[in-house]
């Protein structure tokens, strides 16, 4: 049962990234390309973590929080460059 459940959830999270993608290739304005980047790496967070899921390993996990922490860094770097033009004060 917990392999159908891991597949629809791939599905699913896949699907979500994809369109993700589409929508940083084509959005009109910047703050929808970076909205639609920090939901991308949401969504590869939770395909990382249902990788370890599938094959049953806490390294999985780790590289997930790892690639979180990455994230959240570009994102606020992201909107602070929009905000204020440059990163380094």
């Amino acid at each position: 049962m917990i392999d159908y459940a891991l597949a629809f959830a791939f599905l699913c999270f896949g699907i979500g990234a994809l369109l993700c993608m589409w929508r940083v290739t084509f959005s009109p304005t910047l703050p929808d390309r970076i909205l639609a980047l920090d939901t991308l790496v949401v969504n590869m967070i939770a395909i990382i973590v249902l990788f370890g899921m599938y094959h049953g390993s806490a390294l999985y996990f780790e590289a997930a929080m790892l690639f979180a922490m990455t994230g959240f860094v570009s994102s606020v770097a992201y909107a602070k460059f929009l905000l204020r033009g440059d990163i380094i004060e």
